[in-house]
């Protein structure tokens, strides 16, 4: 009787008072199903992809705060061009933009090794009016020379003094008042109204030519200048940081000793660097990119309106698409000043057509100084005054300056 009831009692009950379903193995097999398995695969992958995500956003934020916060802003000078504001020139042309590129001399700190540091102290090396044209299509920088003789305005100094209005060498604004002197004398100058500005001392520069594996360029004689921290040889080469720090420096031991020497090879180079970074996949490659993000922003101190990633961004997207030929490089027409030849003036009516006509966002030209010849046959910085003389059966030309752009080969010239 006990044999009979246990053959025909089947499997045994499911504690839980249901019955088990059979596997594909038969009666009595652990019931696990493909659909069993493919929902804990799921879980787990959506847990592991979850993981990731959270991960690579924290890293992405922290990488984006970290170059966030390498950016300085200037307050002061914010503070004193608000003061200001009612003699500075309005804007003219709506979506273009102007930008002042001031290169600091400052000895101080890290910087002590190219020159005396006297207490901190420091003049704009180098400046540059960098003029984006509304429909981004094109972009000129206009060298501005720090021997150029400007009327100065009354600035303020850090410890809150003022000074007084006077006809100066133009690198003296910045020692007297910093980044604001220095943009209200260009205003005065020109007539263009400053929409934001860039300082980037040596270091800063050093940083960034390494930042994309050197820029390269070419010397017809060997190069061997202690002052500037430059010993190279002749011919084509790739130069590093520090080496391009000092080619950008050095005066008399490359060309004919002279600042307008200097300037265009400091144009020349800033357009071989524009160039290297479109042109390698720079932009593109984010392994390739953030280096060069890093050096950029530890370079600069800006306005309030550039000193996050997020504006700087927007700055370079759009500008990426501006071709290197349409970026060009000129300095402003000025020949040796009267009463002192180591000094420099404007001369005139060249830079002020040409101040209006970076104002106004029409298109100025370009060429390689020696392929720049003026009416008297010799390339003394004025404008093409020929090319910029309306003509009775239609337009006026495009006026032509001494310069050259991004997309020119140092080694061809």
């Amino acid at each position: 009787m006990d044999a009979d009831v246990s053959e025909s009692a089947g499997p045994p009950a499911d504690p839980a008072g249901g019955d088990k379903p059979e596997s594909e193995d038969g009666p009595g097999a652990v019931p696990v199903t493909r659909a069993g398995h493919r929902r804990h695969w799921l879980r787990w992958a959506a847990l592991g992809a979850s993981f990731v995500v959270l991960v690579a956003a924290g890293a992405g934020w922290w990488l984006y705060r970290k170059l966030d916060g390498n950016i300085r802003t200037d307050t002061s000078a914010a503070a004193e061009l608000k003061a200001y504001d009612r003699e500075r020139p309005a804007s003219v042309v709506h979506d273009a933009e102007n930008i002042l590129l001031i290169g600091s001399d400052s000895r101080a700190g890290d910087n002590r090794k190219y020159g005396r540091d006297d207490g901190g102290s420091q003049r704009s090396d180098t400046t540059i009016l960098l003029h984006l044209a509304a429909d981004r299509k094109s972009a000129t920088a206009m060298s501005l020379p720090r021997d150029l003789m400007v009327r100065i305005p009354v600035c303020h100094q850090a410890d809150g003094t003022a000074t007084k209005k006077q006809f100066a060498q133009f690198n003296w604004a910045f020692e007297f008042g910093g980044a604001a002197c220095t943009i209200r004398t260009v205003e005065k100058m020109t007539g263009v109204r400053i929409d934001h500005h860039m300082i980037v001392d040596f270091n800063g520069f050093k940083d960034m030519v390494d930042a994309v594996d050197g820029v390269e360029v070419c010397l017809k004689k060997p190069v061997d200048d202690t002052a500037a921290h430059l010993k190279l040889p002749a011919g084509r080469q790739t130069l590093d940081g520090e080496q391009a720090l000092g080619y950008v420096r050095a005066r008399k031991s490359i060309g004919d000793g002279s600042d307008t020497e200097r300037m265009d090879r400091q144009q020349q180079f800033l357009g071989a660097l524009v160039n290297k970074v479109q042109s390698n996949g720079v932009l593109l490659n984010p392994t390739r990119l953030y280096p060069v993000l890093d050096a950029a922003t530890k370079a600069l101190t800006t306005d309030p309106g550039l000193d996050s990633l997020k504006d700087l961004y927007d700055l370079v997207r759009g500008m990426r698409n501006v071709p290197t030929d349409k970026v060009q490089f000129l300095t402003v027409p000025r020949q040796p000043y009267a009463a002192d030849r180591n000094r420099d003036e404007l001369v005139q009516p060249d830079a002020d057509r040409l101040f209006k006509r970076l104002r106004d966002d029409d298109p100025v030209a370009v060429v390689p100084a020696d392929e720049f010849q003026h009416d008297d046959g010799k390339n003394n910085g004025k404008n093409n005054a020929a090319a910029d003389t309306p003509d009775a059966s239609g337009p006026s030309p495009t006026p032509t300056y001494s310069g050259n752009n991004a997309a020119a080969d140092l080694c061809k010239q």
